[in-house]
């Protein structure tokens, strides 16, 4: 129970920041800022190590930090679920990286795939693994300069399908609500391996956070 009463309390907190009514400008920017961080996670953890700097990262709130740590949470657990799925998803979708273009277009069309049926955070973040697989993959062979089409790409997207519907549920903070803040003990090593410093436990299950609202 003090569980749940501390993460109501960091939820009221978080939701305070974004009590008032955010505009499509200022919910598109903090789109691309998440986006840069977790493809900035993603290609560290596949060892290819770009500094903030590299990847024009600019310092976010202390909210969106936030918001931004549990969607990482999310999104190491949706890879974990369904690993083939986030992995060499160029060669997967059959593009070249070299050709920004193609890149943009293939992530626009899965974007639109995956949100065909309806809006879920679980989407949302599945929107982002994606970004971050394709990162890795345009790294890796050479072209690192395509990561900040796919950042364009998907604050693109987010203007154009996501932010009346991000505007309904009062911005990103509430993606919080998927997660409980907790510390995590010597039993939960095998979660803070995944991503460092993580202190967050999933409270759903991925099929809830797909499932239509």
């Amino acid at each position: 129970m003090e569980v749940l009463r501390r993460s109501s309390v960091f939820a009221a907190e978080v939701l305070d920041v974004f009590d008032r009514s955010l505009t499509e400008k200022e919910l598109v920017s903090q789109s691309r800022a998440l986006c840069r961080d977790y493809i900035l996670s993603r290609l560290n953890q596949n060892g290819l190590g770009w500094s903030k700097t590299e990847l024009d990262l600019s310092p976010s709130n202390a909210a969106l930090a936030e918001v931004s740590l549990v969607l990482l949470c999310l999104g190491d657990e949706l890879e974990c679920i369904q690993p083939s799925l986030y992995r060499n998803v160029a060669r997967q979708l059959n593009i070249s990286v070299a050709m920004e273009n193609m890149v943009s277009d293939a992530f626009i069309g899965v974007a639109t795939e995956i949100f065909s049926t309806g809006i879920t955070w679980g989407k949302v973040v599945s929107m982002y693994a994606v970004a971050g697989a394709l990162a890795v993959d345009c790294v890796r062979q050479g072209y690192p300069t395509t990561v900040h089409i796919l950042v364009d790409s998907l604050g693109q997207f987010v203007r154009k399908f996501l932010v009346p519907w991000l505007k309904r549920r009062g911005g990103w903070a509430e993606i919080t609500k998927c997660v409980v803040k907790k510390e995590l003990g010597p039993d939960h090593h095998w979660l803070s391996s995944i991503v460092l410093s993580v202190k967050y436990l999933l409270t759903t299950m991925y099929v809830y956070i797909m499932k239509e609202p």
